[in-house]
């Protein structure tokens, strides 16, 4: 039996989107569908439909890819979930190729993402694959004072800079620098100290400098006035005082911006490690061979996998994550007008869209 539904559809770069009722067949075998609690609006949703970014699936779309809600129904082999309340992971590896076999399921050649390989989440429900799901305790999320939609975003928000802490090795007496303080960046910060990691938050807004100074951050500093050297030695300064190495810091750029990957890039020192977690599409002029002068690495990062959220959705549950005072929750049906705030960048917090 099918369900009736509704989802947002992009048509046209930098056209509104509109609402569709559609009706949803039953799930697939190994496929459960999901009634959607709450959609996050992630950077990359405005690079989908104002910067011309190609999705996968060819327009008409729905996007939206930081998922959480409840099963209500589900195909052969995937009956456990009915009525499990769940995060979607925002990248679905195929389980079976020979990436996924060997533990690299983010690069995985069948992976699908929603809202740019299948029709995504800003919606009242949403049909995937079963496989990757991550279970949620709401009497946990109850006791913390978040509801069910609050926990989309640990789907890309905070899932993401979770991988790239791990992948980069952050531990007690890490250096981490995190430049964008915001959005991704501000749970970076907050990842990387759970890690034991000492944090230098990077950004250009006072706002989210200040926001992120009660949780995480051991130095926030604005670095709009300041050129690469001065920012640099302010850095090695506080190492220095707090007795942590000039050498083999983590650089995390998570700003998603040409800026921020260009002082991204002049904070190398030797042993470093760069992780580039925010995308952007313009270009950045750099010397390459600063990597082989410094012996450092840099890592890309794509997504998370589903076997590392239940551990990322326990710095949530644990308060090692502070979540609610980073996301607020909107009407789904005020899509438009939440998009054109968060491109315009006039919202302060995260924001979560809510059928």
């Amino acid at each position: 039996m099918s369900i009736k539904a509704h989802r947002w559809v992009m048509t046209n770069v930098g056209d509104p989107m509109g609402r569709e009722e559609v009706e949803i067949a039953p799930p697939l075998p190994g496929q459960v569908l999901v009634e959607i609690a709450g959609c996050g609006v992630c950077h990359t949703d405005l690079g989908f439909l104002y910067d011309g970014v190609r999705t996968n699936l060819p327009l008409p779309l729905t996007l939206g890819h930081e998922i959480s809600g409840r099963v209500i129904a589900a195909g052969t082999g995937a009956d456990e979930w009915i009525g499990q309340a769940v995060i979607v992971p925002a990248v679905i590896p195929c389980g079976e190729c020979d990436a996924c076999r060997r533990g690299k399921g983010t690069i995985c050649a069948h992976q699908l993402m929603p809202g740019n390989d299948i029709q995504g989440g800003f919606a009242s429900h949403i049909t995937v694959p079963a496989r990757g799901l991550c279970p949620v305790d709401e009497a946990r999320l109850a006791e913390i004072g978040l509801t069910l939609a609050d926990v989309s975003v640990v789907a890309d928000a905070v899932t993401t800079p979770y991988q790239a802490v791990v992948q980069a090795g952050i531990a007690p007496g890490t250096l981490c620098v995190v430049i964008g303080a915001g959005g991704v960046g501000g749970y970076c910060v907050q990842i990387a100290a759970a890690f034991g990691g000492t944090v230098v938050a990077i950004d250009v807004d006072d706002a989210k400098l200040d926001a992120i100074s009660h949780h995480g951050a051991a130095l926030t500093i604005n670095s709009r006035q300041l050129d690469a050297k001065t920012l640099k030695k302010q850095i090695a300064a506080f190492a220095q005082q707090r007795g942590l190495s000039s050498r083999e810091w983590v650089i995390m750029e998570c700003s998603g911006t040409a800026a921020g990957q260009q002082t991204a890039w002049s904070l190398l020192v030797h042993g470093a490690t760069l992780a580039v977690v925010g995308f952007t599409m313009d270009k950045v002029d750099i010397r390459l061979s600063n990597l082989m002068a410094f012996h450092a690495r840099a890592l890309g990062n794509w997504g998370c996998p589903p076997e590392l959220y239940p551990d990322a959705l326990a710095l949530v549950l644990d308060r090692k994550i502070e979540l609610g005072a980073f996301v607020e929750r909107h009407p789904l049906e005020r899509i438009n007008d939440v998009f054109d705030a968060a491109h315009r960048h006039q919202l302060r917090r995260r924001a979560v869209l809510v059928p």
